[in-house]
């Protein structure tokens, strides 16, 4: 496979390591299902909690299972009234150190809850501290998948012991076809990356928008991808949204971004796309639909449209990387904050 700056082999090895998570993950989800009274927290810090979003959706839209989504800074200063020792809650961190999720955890064990770490580093204050932890090493480029991968697996285990979910092991042997598949998303989307990162080089902001299981992705990409990694600037809005406000900044030239998946919510994005083109020609529109997945189901692919935008963008963003001449790793402010 002949991609601009990408290792084949290291990326199947870290995302087939993720799906292989499959069954320790299984084992620790009926450990959660165990008392009926159980809730479940996902706590992520930044990135690696936006990449929580789409599995919990799907939980929350399809079981009596209580399931919350908190933000570790808020969960420690205020406090939740189901954190208790019946909680359990997932903090994803790949390296394991981030300072929030340190506290989060700390907090969540004080009052009894368990706590299941996903990082990428097992000698990691999370990874030591946790109840239990799962380690998949990743790095930037290929943890968004990894991240998703884990959080679904956790869901879809936690549907299966409910009874809540029959199509289980389906599901988990279409998603272990994943990462072979994956690469031949990066390789059709290879010349599309190659165009839109010279169109982008010099543009000022962009609006992104997406719907859905792909929500999630683009505000994450917007957020953690062009604005910290590049420092462009963006508004990423969930589609639904869109008509109330944003459309009143979209006119000729101006850059708009939509992103597809495939579950319900695709024709909010539709919607969005139908307006903006009687408006400006500056749009882009990156579908998840548009990837041959071979002897991936639909109701899979419903499950996976942010798994395969993520693999897809990674190729954008090594482009943009190139084009605009700024590191990836580059950043202004991280020895001055405190995480």
């Amino acid at each position: 496979m002949n991609l601009f700056n990408f290792n084949a082999e290291r990326f199947l090895r870290i995302q087939s390591a993720a799906v292989g998570l499959a069954e320790p993950i299984d084992q620790i989800a009926a450990g959660m299902v165990r008392d009926p009274a159980a809730q479940l927290f996902f706590a992520g810090t930044g990135g690696a909690g936006i990449l929580m979003q789409p599995a919990r959706h799907y939980l929350a839209a399809r079981s009596r299972l209580p399931c919350h989504l908190v933000q570790p800074a808020e969960l420690v200063l205020e406090g939740h009234p189901c954190l208790d020792e019946r909680a359990w809650v997932v903090i994803p961190s790949l390296s394991g150190t981030t300072r929030e999720s340190i506290a989060a955890l700390e907090y969540c064990r004080q009052r009894g809850a368990s706590v299941l770490a996903l990082v990428g580093h097992a000698d990691t204050p999370l990874a030591r501290q946790a109840s239990h932890a799962l380690v998949n090493f990743a790095e930037d480029d290929t943890s968004s998948e990894s991240f998703y991968l884990q959080s679904l697996l956790l869901v879809l285990s936690l549907l299966r012991q409910r009874g809540e979910f029959p199509a289980y092991a389906e599901v988990v042997a279409e998603l272990r076809r994943l990462p072979e598949l994956l690469l031949r998303v990066k390789q059709a989307f290879e010349p599309q990356a190659e165009r839109l990162a010279e169109r982008m080089r010099d543009e000022g902001w962009h609006i992104i928008t997406a719907a859905g299981a792909a929500w999630p992705q683009a505000f994450y990409y917007g957020m953690c991808i062009l604005e910290e990694m590049q420092w462009i600037r963006t508004r990423p809005v969930h589609a639904a949204d869109f008509f109330h406000g944003t459309l009143e900044l979209l006119e000729a030239g101006v850059s708009l971004i939509i992103f597809k998946g495939e579950d319900a919510q695709r024709p909010l994005a539709d919607r969005v796309e139908a307006f903006a083109r009687q408006v400006t020609d500056r749009i882009e529109v990156l579908d998840a639909a548009a990837f041959e997945l071979p002897q991936i189901s639909a109701r899979t692919r419903a499950l996976i449209s942010p798994i395969v935008l993520a693999t897809a963008l990674e190729r954008l963003s090594t482009h943009l990387e190139a084009v605009r001449g700024h590191p990836l790793t580059l950043r202004r402010y991280y020895k001055r904050i405190a995480y």
